[in-house]
């Protein structure tokens, strides 16, 4: 045998591993509405810089007939590429091999790539599209989980760790995605789940399709255990590469600042965006658009918690994380879910060194025996807890109005905040003047010849002494009173003020969040 024989047997060998599971499988993948895990990573790569590895793996298992049944790559492509020219490692399930079913050397192979990319400080994305486990390597197949739980629980907070979920992904292997900083689904065709509906149905008599159990509508709007979806495969990748833009390497770097035109940072519509009137609602991101560059943020858990707003944006080109009350829900004000959601936004933010800016108009933690029962006081305690434990430039905007435990809980100064601004219409006070007002002139409004009247003298009054911005100045508690038109120009002050903040910990192995 020449070389020449020797060099295209090796070529069979990688056209074999890159067929697959072969042209009919790969034709019903089609069928589906699915690409393959190939097709996957073109789109998600810059062009040709996808390098893959282990292509030549393969089962060793021979139980159940499985000796005689071949695995190109064991239904799984691992490698590494660029993305908007930075690198990344990944991995992307085969589902025309053994239905994408992760076995030992399956589960190998990612724990190797994502060795790799730890060792390496690159951002991590796996695409998956699984089965599950592979019933016929038994308990082998559940150490292999294991051993990615464990890389995705340890290289947490080191480098960015981003789940696509782009078909099945059942039983235990949902834990690898819940683990992850970012999960994305596609409609239709994805869903995530402990047990499926057939489970469901034997156990408990519910009947319930899978789409219905554990879509992308169901991830992204009730359970939030997904933070985007998408109606195509190739729209959900494509955010993917934006998500990756405002993200660092790793934990060791900042996030890349990009080139923006030079324009007008004062903003004179800001002041027509919010209503004077507290009780009017309205849309916070009329707000961001007009403080952040143009086009630039990317909303995350967009229809999870809809009363508070959180997401990445640049402002001159710089990567901020945003916290925002959303009063048109809820008034804006602070519950379990939006707790949840908040906290771990800011805990992200703070473990890839992304600057937080918190926009609060907040009447307070929701009020009602759901809420209470449910354990509003542990979950709303994380935002505290998140808010406190980031070293990350941290700034505060009070638009409009900052009520009780939820003003102190928003980044206020007590807990760490930087600077703090608030607009010269901005109410801080315990509670809301109207409230107030009630409880402590009760009996003078009681009493009154004319109690409607005496009770709008009194909230008025409370108003005036208690309820505005410059009270909270003239202790320190705001740093100072800004003209909105401006909020954008402070903003980016601060930011280039905060650029080189440092700021220490005790020692200790990590805090005891209250989960």
């Amino acid at each position: 045998m020449d070389i020449y024989e020797v060099l295209n047997e090796l070529y069979d060998k990688r056209r074999e591993v890159e067929l697959g599971g072969g042209d009919e499988r790969i034709e019903k993948q089609h069928e589906k509405g699915k690409l393959t895990a190939r097709e996957r990573i073109d789109l998600l790569v810059d062009k040709g810089t996808f390098v893959e590895l282990n292509p030549f793996i393969e089962h060793r298992t021979n139980d159940f007939g499985m000796e005689d049944q071949k695995g190109p790559g064991d239904g799984v492509v691992t490698g590494y590429g660029k993305v908007n020219g930075r690198p990344i490692y990944l991995f992307s399930q085969d589902f025309t091999v053994f239905g994408g079913a992760l076995g030992e050397m399956h589960a190998k192979k990612i724990a190797n790539v994502m060795d790799l990319a730890a060792k390496n400080g690159t951002p991590f994305v796996g695409l998956n599209d699984s089965g599950g486990a592979r019933i016929q390597e038994g308990v082998v197949s559940l150490d292999g989980y294991g051993h990615i739980f464990y890389r995705n629980s340890i290289y947490s907070g080191v480098i960015p760790q981003i789940s696509v979920i782009m078909g099945p992904c059942a039983g235990g292997a949902v834990y690898s995605p819940a683990i992850t900083d970012f999960v994305f689904m596609v409609e239709k065709t994805s869903q995530m789940f402990i047990t499926g509906p057939k489970v469901i149905e034997t156990v408990t008599g519910e009947k319930i399709s899978a789409e219905d159990l554990g879509g992308a509508g169901v991830h992204n709007t009730i359970s939030g255990n997904a933070h985007f979806r998408g109606a195509t495969e190739e729209e959900v990748l494509a955010n993917v590469r934006k998500l990756l833009s405002y993200l660092p390497q790793n934990n060791e770097e900042k996030p890349p600042r990009v080139e923006v035109a030079e324009k007008e940072d004062y903003r004179p519509d800001l002041t027509d965006v919010i209503p004077f009137d507290a009780v009017r609602p309205y849309d916070v991101r009329n707000v961001i658009e007009q403080v952040v560059d143009a086009d630039s943020f990317m909303e995350i858990h967009k229809d999870f918690a809809k009363n508070i707003v959180v997401g990445f944006a640049r402002i001159k080109g710089e990567t901020v994380g945003l916290v925002c009350n959303q009063p048109k829900v809820m008034a804006g004000g602070l519950d379990i879910d939006s707790s949840d959601k908040a906290a771990r936004f800011i805990r992200t933010c703070d473990s890839f060194n992304i600057p937080i800016i918190t926009f609060e108009d907040v009447t307070g933690f929701f009020p009602g025996v759901k809420q209470e029962h449910g354990g509003i006081i542990r979950h709303g305690a994380k935002i505290l807890f998140a808010y406190s434990e980031a070293t990350v430039p941290k700034l505060t905007v009070i638009l409009r109005k900052a009520y009780g435990g939820a003003y102190v809980a928003l980044n206020s100064k007590s807990i760490g905040a930087d600077l703090v601004f608030a607009w010269p219409n901005a109410e801080i006070a315990v509670m809301g003047p109207q409230g107030a007002a009630n409880i402590i002139f009760a009996k003078e409004i009681q009493n009154s010849d004319n109690p409607e009247q005496t009770r709008q003298q009194k909230i008025e009054e409370y108003r005036e002494k208690f309820a505005n911005p410059y009270v909270a100045a003239s202790r320190g508690m705001v740093d100072d009173v800004i003209d909105p038109r401006e909020t954008r120009i402070k903003l980016i002050q601060a930011l280039e003020m905060l650029r080189s903040k440092k700021e220490s910990r005790p020692y200790k192995k990590h805090g005891n969040i209250p989960l």
